[in-house]
């Protein structure tokens, strides 16, 4: 279906393209009065058309930023050259006063503005030309200057609405897009989770079993017994993250909170994950300006910051170090986790927290799935700024506790 959806839009892109490319062809050889002439006019003429055209087909398969840009440079240059080229034909005014509409279709908030601030710079520069030099040619504008310049000025205003409501429109569209995907997310944990509940725990019950048996067995040396306890051990360890991962997909509204001291979590964390760094030579930085409190569960707080600062540990380059701050932000507790690693794309950090999502040759993306669970739960917020080559800086923030 969707392979049939771009099929469909190609081919309509493409028809739109060529009927705006036939337009401006018949303009320049249907009745135009310097045809034939093959001056400097009709020569810039063609010459805009002929880019105009290229650029128009080669974005359906290379929509970069610059060649946008170029678009509606190009567009604007074209339009201007028909009204001072063309002084006889008083209708290329009107598209001088839609010219920053063309911006609109880009979805594109910094090029409308652009274009905006470039149409107006434009018409003063156009009215001071026509109003100074050559006022003869353009004899609508001559006799009522102040009337076309606040029709022109209108025209700006009417279509800065329209990009207004459009963009919002399109704001709320992709909100209601992302609560669609955090949806499916769930949705998808759910039903993972009913499976690891079903194919995992029950043989890691058989297993542990026997283990405790074997421990108890005194025919064992104490160092095989010691051995069996460490290997329960890890299987506790092995329930507890199916528990949580369980959590996920039906997160306990009933979990009693408690006030957490963050410099102290904090501090707890970087030292046992301070061994962990040194394995390639990364410092951990800790700067807490003042002591914070969060409403939350320490255990839980705990493993989203081992998750982020372990992921900041693995992301760094050998010898970086991995600073973490913590502060307060009028009535949110902000943390800070900063690395100058490899970094991550836009799509990358998007799809940052899909289940089996992850940058990791053997990673998972449960982990970062369960942070994004614990930040929620505790009506937080984590954000990530993140770049190819220039490292990731990861903010998270909690309500201050308000807990006696």
């Amino acid at each position: 279906m969707k392979e049939i959806t771009n099929s469909l839009n190609k081919k309509i892109y493409y028809i739109v393209a060529w009927t705006v490319i036939a337009i401006m062809i018949s303009g320049l050889l249907i009745d135009n009065p310097r045809f034939g002439e093959f001056g400097v006019v009709y020569i810039s003429h063609s010459i805009l058309v002929v880019i105009l055209s290229v650029c128009l087909l080669l974005y359906r398969t290379n929509g970069s930023a610059i060649l946008r840009l170029t678009i509606i440079i190009v567009a604007s240059i074209y339009f201007y050259i028909l009204f001072l080229f063309y002084p006889e034909t008083s209708s290329t005014y009107v598209f001088l006063c839609f010219i920053p509409a063309l911006s609109i279709l880009y979805f594109d908030s910094k090029l409308f503005y652009f274009s905006l601030l470039l149409n107006f710079i434009s018409i003063v520069i156009i009215y001071g030309y026509i109003l100074l030099m050559d006022g003869m040619q353009y004899p609508f504008i001559e006799e009522d200057p102040i009337g076309n310049f606040v029709n022109f000025v209108a025209s700006q205003i009417i279509v800065y609405f329209i990009f207004y409501l459009t963009n919002g429109r399109i704001k709320k569209q992709q909100l209601y897009y992302e609560q669609i995907q955090h949806s499916e997310r769930l949705k998808t944990t759910g039903q993972l989770a009913a499976a690891v509940a079903h194919e995992i725990r029950n043989p890691l019950t058989v297993v542990k079993g026997f283990l405790q048996l074997f421990e108890k067995d005194s025919s064992y040396s104490v160092d095989r017994q010691e051995q069996f306890t460490l290997m329960i051990d890890e299987l506790n360890t092995a329930e507890q993250v199916i528990s949580q991962f369980l959590s996920v997909a039906k997160p306990d509204k009933e979990n009693v909170t408690e006030k957490v001291n963050v410099k102290v979590v904090l501090q707890s964390v970087t030292d046992l994950l301070h061994s962990y760094g040194l394995l390639h030579d990364n410092r951990i930085e800790l700067k807490v300006t003042e002591d914070c409190t969060i409403s939350a569960n320490t255990i839980e707080f705990k493993q989203l910051l081992i998750n982020i600062i372990k992921n900041a540990i693995e992301a760094s380059n050998i010898g970086d170090r991995v600073l973490v701050t913590a502060g307060r932000e009028k009535d949110f507790v902000v943390i800070q986790v900063i690395d100058q690693g490899q970094g991550m794309s836009e799509e990358q950090v998007v799809s940052l927290g899909t289940p089996f999502y992850s940058l990791k040759s053997k990673g998972t993306g449960l982990g970062m799935m369960i942070c994004f669970n614990i930040v929620e739960k505790f009506n937080g917020t984590i954000d990530f700024q993140s770049s190819i080559g220039h490292g990731t800086a990861v903010t998270i923030r909690f309500p201050t506790s308000k807990l006696s």
